[in-house]
Order: structure tokens, then sequence, then C-alpha cells
């Protein structure tokens, strides 16, 4: 699965990525790291202990993509791209009243139409090759509605729906889809994030610290991979406990959501002041 494959991991110059370029590259894979950041992936390409291709571009510059796509596709020899981790995203922090619409062109241009435009190149030379394996880095946020992430959500959710769509179809071609949804890592998502403007937020979560190493979450990730997994929640205690509340008792969660917001989280979380 891994051992001499080649595999491609967008938003790989920080955070979950970096930290899945390292546990994919300790089982043996070969790696193209896309990001914006050349720098940052260098860096991340030299403590993988694999052979690397620090590969950057823009996820949103889509007359671009069919280039990027074959340079990474003959790399390696020609080799081919085994695997494809559609990692790369930004997140949100603000009320939906208050969000202007360039935010929400922003993160579904960069979080659902950019995986979406990568996976429908590379799909067909995977279905050509007989074998693939695309991994979707969606959120617990991508299950339910999450206060704060009218944006986020709705594009994670549009990636779930598109990446089970694909895993229905491409199943008899050899093409196994994995997706995955997080609930809080201790990245930089949240400094990222961007306000009910556009602006970057500039500050973490309060409780950012206290969360998942990426660096487990990777590993995770991983071995779902080997085990042949098709969906992954890869959420503890309180977000665990939200997205079964979702299967089964959706009433009871849009409630308890509805409370969180009503007892003052958008103001803990600085995204509004009212």
């Amino acid at each position: 699965m891994f051992q001499d494959k080649v595999w491609w991991i967008t938003g790989a110059s920080s955070g979950l990525g970096a930290s899945m370029a390292r546990s994919f590259g300790a089982a043996g894979a070969r790696l193209v790291l896309s990001g914006r950041n050349e720098a940052a992936l260098r860096d991340v390409a030299a403590s993988c202990g694999a052979e690397c291709l620090a590969l950057p571009f823009d996820t949103v510059d889509f007359d671009a993509l069919p280039g990027i796509v074959e340079g990474a596709w003959t790399w390696a020899g020609g080799q081919g791209v085994f695997g494809l981790v559609n990692n790369a995203g930004i997140s949100q922090r603000s009320l939906a009243v208050d969000t202007v619409l360039d935010v929400y062109r922003r993160i579904i241009d960069v979080d659902l139409l950019a995986p979406i435009a990568l996976t429908q190149l590379v799909l067909p030379r995977m279905a050509a090759a007989g074998a693939g394996h695309i991994v979707a880095i969606s959120s617990v946020a991508g299950l339910l509605g999450v206060p704060l992430r009218s944006a986020y959500s709705a594009a994670k959710h549009g990636l779930v729906g598109y990446h089970d769509s694909v895993r229905a179809e491409t199943d008899d071609l050899g093409i196994k889809v994995l997706v995955v949804a997080p609930g809080s890592v201790r990245t930089n998502v949240s400094r990222n994030a961007l306000g009910a403007t556009g602006e970057a937020r500039g500050f973490s979560d309060t409780a950012i610290e206290q969360v998942m190493d990426p660096d487990v979450a990777a590993n995770r990730i991983r071995d779902a991979v080997a085990g042949g997994i098709r969906e992954l929640v890869l959420a503890e205690g309180p977000e665990a406990s939200m997205v079964a509340l979702r299967r089964s008792d959706p009433g009871k969660l849009f409630d308890l959501a509805a409370k969180l917001v009503a007892d003052g989280y958008a103001v803990k979380l600085g995204a509004t002041k009212r």
C-alpha cells in the first residue's frame, strides 16, 4: 500500500499534511508534496526520510492543474500516482449573518472545487492504471453543521458527497476511497481561519492545544488506508459524541448546537461582540 508507491499530499507544508508526509514516508512511500510555500515543503521533505518531490502550486489555479498533474504523474520514472490525499483547506470562524459572500466563494473554491478539480484530472489516470487510492480530509463539520463554520461545513459536506459518489463509481476499477472526518487537531487551522469579511483570524481556539496531536492523527489515517477503511471519524470526546448524535437523534443535536450559540459560543471564540 505504501512501500515504493507514489503518494501525493496537498496542504503538505504544515500541520496534518506534514504529519501525513512523515507517516507515509516512514511506511516506505515516495512522496509528492504540494502547497504554496516551496521553502516549507522542502523542510517537510527533509524530515520525511523518503524520496520526495516538492511540487508547489496554488490549488485554485485551475488553469495550471493539468501541467501540475503531468509533473506529479511522470515523476519517479513515470510510475504514476498511486495515492492522492486531498488535504489542503481553509476554515472559518464567523456567524453566517455577518459573513460576506466572498468568504463563501473563497472557502468553497479552496475546500471543495479545488480537490474536485485535482481528483477529476487524476481519476482517469488511476482508472487506466487499474489501481489507486484517494483520501479526502473532510471534517466533523462535514458530517454536521457546526456553529461559526457555515461556509466550511458547506464545503466539507460537499467533499464527503463527492468522494462517496466516486467511491461507488470506481470500486470495480480498483480505486479505493477513504473519507476522513477529523475533529480538532493541534494545527494552525483555527489561527488561519477566515473571519466574516475574509480576514485571517490570527489566533487559535482556546482549547486547541489540548486536542489530538497531528502525528497521532496521521498515523491513524495511514492505518485506515492500510486496513481498507472507507470512512474514518477521527474525533474523540464531545466531537465524536456529536457525530453519533447526528445519526441517532438529530433533533437533540440541533437543540444542543443552538444552546451552545445562545450561551455565548460566538463571543467566546471571538467571532462577535454581541
